[in-house]
């Protein structure tokens, strides 16, 4: 997985997931041109030819910006002449970035991020996917003489992701393996007390996202998506429990359990 997947808002064009390799970049704008560049190096290296996201607003420029993939990161490149661009992590506690105009290759370094960018009197966002984030394996001793050891399934723990995925192996690791696995509504309901934002969208946007992560459907880099993943929450339990990337001290995390339920 050694890509880059945009998420365009719903009123962008194209709709649909883009996915960039290393090297890849994406224009975007009211009317982006992939063949100007006004990055002083021109385009970026890479194949694949040119990608752009059409953002239809009279308050967005016509060449907005670019993003640029590259191996474990993404990097965003501002040509506005007067706007500065926000990069938000949704999993932090207001943690983000801001890229002021005439800015070229600022790195990005969330797992995930927002892109927003202010339209007149609106702002207009779009998601950044950067499932490539590698952790090593801190449990692992030293190794001195070479390379850490990279773990094959590379997880956050500290991550909403890791918290939905938590949520829902919980019923299988308090004992009862062949439990049927909570709604995305239950899981709304479950975590709300630490995440009181917490909604359907929210949840399935996650569980959307481990899909890729956790490379259950084709890898960024694929240009072909694959068929739609039948039983994902399934799938996902099953290789999180199976290869004990969820283990039963992890439930700690999760909030306590309101009185009277089953654990």
């Amino acid at each position: 997985m050694n890509s880059i997947i945009v998420v365009p808002g719903p009123t962008m064009s194209p709709t649909a997931q883009i996915r960039l390799a290393p090297g890849q970049t994406l224009r975007f704008g009211r009317e982006p041109d992939p063949h100007s560049h006004p990055h002083p190096y021109g385009a970026s290296a890479g194949g694949g030819g040119p990608h752009t996201l059409r953002v239809p607003h009279a308050g967005v420029s016509r060449s907005a910006g670019e993003i640029g993939a590259t191996a474990t990161y993404w990097s965003l490149s501002n040509f506005s002449r007067s706007a500065t661009y926000v990069v938000e992590n949704p999993e932090g506690a207001g943690e983000h970035i801001k890229v002021g105009p005439g800015r070229l290759d600022a790195p990005v370094p969330f797992e995930f991020a927002r892109l927003v960018l202010p339209a007149g009197s609106e702002l207009l966002t779009l998601d950044v996917w950067a499932p490539r984030h590698d952790y090593a394996d801190r449990d692992a001793p030293g190794e001195p003489d070479g390379e850490p050891t990279v773990v094959p399934f590379p997880l956050d723990r500290s991550s909403r992701y890791f918290l939905v995925l938590t949520a829902l192996c919980e019923p299988r690791l308090r004992g009862a393996p062949h439990a049927p696995l909570p709604t995305v509504e239950q899981v709304v309901e479950r975590l709300k007390p630490s995440w009181p934002t917490a909604n359907r969208a929210a949840v399935q946007w996650n569980i959307d996202y481990l899909a890729v992560k956790l490379r259950l459907k084709p890898g960024p880099d694929t240009v072909d998506p694959g068929p739609r993943l039948v039983g994902k929450k399934e799938t996902l339990v099953s290789l999180a429990l199976r290869f004990d990337l969820v283990r039963e001290q992890d439930l700690a995390a999760l909030p306590a359990a309101p009185t009277g339920t089953a654990r």
